[in-house]
C-alpha cells in the first residue's frame, strides 16, 4: 500500500527545495485536469493576448508558443528553453519550460503529444548564457537594416501570394493544401516575430542601463517617453482615418449620411449619391485592403475582419467626427514629447565617450520603436487574419457540401478533425459537434480565469517575459487598503478622474464619450481609434511594455495596467480616479 503521508512529505521537501511560494491546482469553480508533470510548473493566463475563452481551431493552429522552442534554441536563453500552453476551462495558460534536463511534462501542439525541447547537458544552462550576451547585441545593432530590406519584403510578399489566391474557384482538397502553406507562412513569421523581440530587447536593455549609470537621477516615466514612435503602420491607419473624416466634414452630402443610426445604415445612404459611392471606392475601400487584415482580436479567428465588415471602420470615423480629432495636432505633441526627452536625457551629458554611447544607444532604440506597432501589423494581426480568411473558404465548401451550416462553424473543429471532413465528408456529425462546442463556448464567457494556476516557484516568476503580464508583481501584489481601491501597475504617467466607459467588444465602441476614462481587458492595434477620445485607460491585462501601455505614453494619457480584476469592478457611469504614475485607481462613485 503506497504511504501517502510519506509522499506529501516527500513532496514538500521537494517543494521547500524549489523555492515554492505558492500552488493552486483548480477547486470547485475552476476545475483542472493535469498531464503528468504539467502541475509543477507556473501557468500565466494569458489575458494579454486571449483574454476571452479560445475556439479549438485557433488553439490547435494559431498560437504564437508554437515557435518558442525555436526562439530559445536560436538565441541560446539560460533561462528557458521552450514555452508550452494548456487551455484550461477554455482559457489559454502557458507556462517557460527552465533549460533543464530533469523538467518533462506533458505537453501538446497540433492535437499531438509534443516533449518540450529541454536541453540533455545539465550544465547548458550555465555554458550558453555567454552566447547570449555575446550575440544579442548584434541582433541590436543591425536588425532594422534586415527588417527593411530583407524580412519585412517577404512577409509582404507571402500576403500577396494568399491575398491574390482565387480562393472561390478553388477545390477542397486545394484549399486544404493552401491552409497548410498558410500554416507554413504562420510558423515562419513567428520566427521573425522572435527576431523583432529580441532585437528591441537588446537596443532597449542596453540604453536603460547606460540611462541608470549615466543619468540615475532622470525621473522613472523617461524610457518609457522614449519608447514612442512618430512613424508606422499605426500612424498611417490613424491618418488615413482622419483624412477619411476631414473628408466628411468639408462635405455636406456625406456628413448627412454619417448621421445614419448605424454603419449599415451610415454604408446604405453613402451608396445614394454620387459623393457617396466616390468616398466608399476612394478612401473606404482602399482602407479596407490596406488596413482591414485586422479584428476585435488579434489572436482568434472568430472575430470578424475589418476587410470583411466595414462597420468598425465607419465607427471609428463617426468618432472621429464626433471629437474632431485632429492628427497633426497629436502626432506633433508626441514629437515634442519625444524631443523633450532625448533632449532631457542628454543634457548634462558631457562631450566625450560617454556623450556618443548614449547618443548611440538612444539612435538606436529609438529606430527600433516603429517595430513594435509594425510588427502587429505584420504578424499578430496581417498573419493571423490570412489564416482566417483560408479557414472561411474552407467553411464555405463545408457549407456547400453539406457538412456544416455556418462557415464560422469550422472554427469549432479541432484541425485534424477539419481534415478528417476533406477526406471523409461523412465521417462524423460535424453540425452536432460544432454546436455543442459552440453552447460550451458561450458558457465559458461567464468563468473569471485566476490570473495563474499551477506551482509558483522563485524561479518561475523569474521568468523575464512574465514582465508583459505583470509578473512578479502580480503575485506579491498585496490586497488594496480600500474597498472602492484596485491596484495595478504603472504605465503612463498622471492623474485622472472622470467618468468609467466598460467596453468589451467592437459594438461599444460608438457608446464611448469624449473623455471618459476606457475599462477595458486588454487593448491591440484596432482599438487605437478610441485613444482620440479618452482622457485615462484602466486595463485588466498587461505590463509597463504592454500595447495598452506604450500607446496610453504615445497619446500622453494616464493608465494603469495589469489590474486583473478592473472589468469587473468598474461599471459603466462610476467615476474613478486614475493614478498612472501608482499604479492605483480609486472608485470614487
Amino acid at each position: 500500500m503506497v504511504n501517502k503521508t510519506r509522499l506529501n512529505r516527500v513532496r514538500e521537501d521537494k517543494d521547500v527545495a524549489r523555492g515554492v511560494l505558492g500552488q493552486f491546482l483548480g477547486d470547485e469553480t475552476f476545475p483542472i485536469e493535469w498531464r503528468e508533470g504539467e502541475d509543477e510548473l507556473f501557468w500565466i493566463f494569458d489575458d494579454l493576448h486571449c483574454p476571452n475563452p479560445l475556439t479549438p481551431m485557433f488553439f490547435d493552429v494559431g498560437g504564437w508558443w508554437l515557435t518558442c522552442d525555436h526562439m530559445f534554441r536560436r538565441f541560446g536563453t539560460p533561462f528557458a528553453s521552450d514555452w508550452i500552453a494548456k487551455q484550461i476551462n477554455g482559457y489559454l495558460y502557458t507556462a517557460a519550460i527552465p533549460a533543464d534536463p530533469s523538467c518533462r511534462p506533458a505537453a501538446e501542439e497540433f492535437q499531438a503529444r509534443y516533449a518540450p525541447r529541454v536541453p540533455w547537458d545539465k550544465n547548458y544552462a550555465e555554458n550558453i548564457g555567454p552566447y547570449l550576451e555575446a550575440t544579442l547585441p548584434h541582433y541590436g545593432k543591425n536588425f532594422i537594416e534586415w527588417w527593411d530590406n530583407r524580412l519585412r519584403p517577404e512577409i509582404v510578399r507571402n500576403f500577396e501570394y494568399f491575398d491574390n489566391y482565387d480562393m472561390e474557384a478553388e477545390s477542397l482538397p486545394g484549399l486544404a493544401v493552401l491552409f497548410e502553406d498558410a500554416l507554413d507562412m504562420h510558423d515562419r513569421h513567428w520566427k521573425i516575430h522572435w527576431l523583432v523581440n529580441f532585437a528591441q530587447f537588446s537596443a532597449t536593455m542596453e540604453l536603460n542601463a547606460a540611462i541608470k549609470e549615466l543619468r540615475p537621477d532622470l525621473p522613472d516615466d523617461l524610457p518609457g517617453r522614449l519608447q514612442s514612435s512618430l512613424k508606422d503602420r499605426n500612424w498611417d491607419s490613424i491618418e488615413a482615418l482622419w483624412r477619411m473624416k476631414e473628408a466628411v466634414k468639408s462635405d455636406p452630402e456625406l456628413g448627412q449620411a454619417f448621421k445614419g443610426e448605424t454603419a449599415t445604415v451610415v454604408l446604405a445612404e453613402l451608396e445614394k449619391s454620387e459623393a457617396g459611392r466616390a468616398f466608399v471606392d476612394g478612401q473606404l475601400k482602399p482602407y479596407q485592403k490596406e488596413f482591414g487584415h485586422k479584428s476585435m482580436w488579434s489572436h482568434e479567428f472568430i472575430a470578424p475582419l475589418w476587410r470583411e465588415n466595414p462597420g468598425p471602420i465607419i465607427e471609428a470615423v463617426r468618432g472621429y467626427l464626433y471629437s474632431d480629432y485632429d492628427y497633426r495636432a497629436t502626432i506633433e505633441a508626441v514629437r515634442r514629447d519625444l524631443e523633450e526627452a532625448k533632449a532631457q536625457l542628454m543634457e548634462g551629458i558631457g562631450a566625450g565617450e560617454d556623450r556618443v554611447r548614449l547618443q548611440t544607444l538612444l539612435d538606436r532604440a529609438i529606430a527600433l520603436n516603429p517595430l513594435t506597432p509594425d510588427h502587429h501589423f505584420y504578424i499578430d494581426q496581417g498573419t493571423n487574419a490570412r489564416l482566417r480568411t483560408v479557414l472561411m473558404a474552407i467553411g464555405a465548401k463545408f457549407v456547400q457540401a453539406d457538412i456544416l451550416d455556418d462557415p464560422e462553424d469550422i472554427l469549432f473543429l479541432h484541425y485534424n478533425e477539419m481534415r478528417t471532413l476533406v477526406g471523409n465528408h461523412g465521417a462524423f456529425n460535424a453540425r452536432e459537434l460544432t454546436s455543442d462546442r459552440r453552447d460550451a463556448f458561450e458558457e465559458q464567457q461567464s468563468i473569471r480565469p485566476p490570473d495563474w494556476v499551477g506551482t509558483a516557484t522563485e524561479e518561475a516568476l523569474a521568468f523575464p517575459y512574465a514582465a508583459n503580464w505583470g509578473f512578479p508583481e502580480k503575485f506579491y501584489r498585496p490586497a488594496p487598503n480600500q474597498s472602492d481601491e484596485i491596484t495595478g501597475l504603472p504605465a503612463s504617467s498622471g492623474v485622472v478622474e472622470g467618468v468609467a466607459r466598460l467596453v468589451t467588444s467592437t459594438d461599444q465602441f460608438d457608446e464611448l464619450q469624449e473623455n471618459e476614462i476606457l475599462v477595458c481587458r486588454m487593448t491591440n492595434p484596432a482599438w487605437v481609434v478610441l485613444f482620440t477620445k479618452i482622457r485615462g485607460l484602466v486595463t485588466d491585462a498587461g505590463g509597463s511594455a504592454s500595447h495598452s501601455a506604450v500607446i496610453a505614453r504615445e497619446f500622453g494619457i494616464p493608465a494603469v495596467v495589469g489590474t486583473s480584476v478592473a472589468t469587473q469592478a468598474i461599471k459603466t457611469g462610476d467615476r474613478v480616479r486614475v493614478n498612472g504614475t501608482s499604479g492605483t485607481v480609486q472608485i470614487v462613485r
